[in-house]
């Protein structure tokens, strides 16, 4: 039996959640069959925990604001020849309780319980604050 986790990624170059939205939709090359994927080199040992439910859970200026359910992982090979692991994210960007979280390199395993909680509905479309202000209010508690 498997128990669900998820990973904790940084989204480089991303300044807001709809930052990460408009890369994902509009601009990025990294899509298969209209589905989007993320790239990593290295390939999550715990893969059957990862398609138990897990997410990754995205680092935006040096916050975590929001996580993506993970659908599938696909080997694909690049230009290069090097095998890589494609991680299939749901299209659904879910806003998530601000935490503080240093930079890192690649990404982290994050246990569900140490995850942070989804937004109430009422607060999903709540548009970006600037990503000081979030750093600030969730260094105190706050959002």
């Amino acid at each position: 039996m498997t128990a669900k986790v998820h990973l904790l990624k940084l989204s480089v170059g991303s300044e807001s959640v709809e930052g990460l939205r408009d890369w994902q939709t509009r601009r990025s090359g990294q899509r298969k069959d209209g589905r989007y994927f993320h790239i990593t080199r290295m390939w999550p040992k715990r893969e059957a925990e990862l398609l138990d439910g897990g997410s990754i859970y995205w680092v935006i200026q040096r916050v975590i604001q929001a996580r993506q359910r993970i659908t599938a992982l696909e080997e694909i090979h690049g230009e290069d020849g090097i095998r890589r692991c494609a991680i299939f994210l749901d299209p659904e960007i879910v806003r998530v309780e601000a935490v503080p979280r240093r930079p890192f390199q690649g990404w982290r395993y994050l246990d569900p319980k140490d995850a942070p909680r989804d937004l109430a509905p009422a607060r999903q479309g709540e548009q970006d604050l600037p990503p000081e202000l979030v750093a600030a209010l969730s260094e105190i508690g706050v959002r």
